[in-house]
């Protein structure tokens, strides 16, 4: 009867690290279907990256801010003079 109730429990804890090991299996799956999808989302984000900072330079770019400055919107804005401008020294890291 001792050596019965012995191999229900060894079944028993078989079944269950058994489970356990599959419930991790399909865990490590599901994460690994989803490793495509991520890196697709990282791509079109990087991409959006590159067209956004290709906006700023172009919209930074002398021509573009000479050509604003010659619209009637802006007419109001007028250069600093060299005594308005402050120019603060830049720190050193060492």
């Amino acid at each position: 009867m001792a050596l019965f109730i012995r191999l229900l429990i060894c079944i028993f804890i078989g079944c269950a690290t058994l489970s356990f090991y599959i419930e991790k299996l399909n865990e490590l799956t599901e994460l690994r279907l989803q490793i495509p999808l991520l890196s697709k989302e990282v791509k079109e984000i990087q991409e959006k990256n590159l067209e956004l900072s290709y906006e700023i330079s172009q919209f930074e770019s002398p021509v573009f801010l000479i050509q604003l400055a010659r619209k009637p919107q802006f007419s109001h804005l007028k250069y600093p003079l060299t005594t308005e401008v402050v120019c603060l020294p830049e720190k050193l890291d060492p």
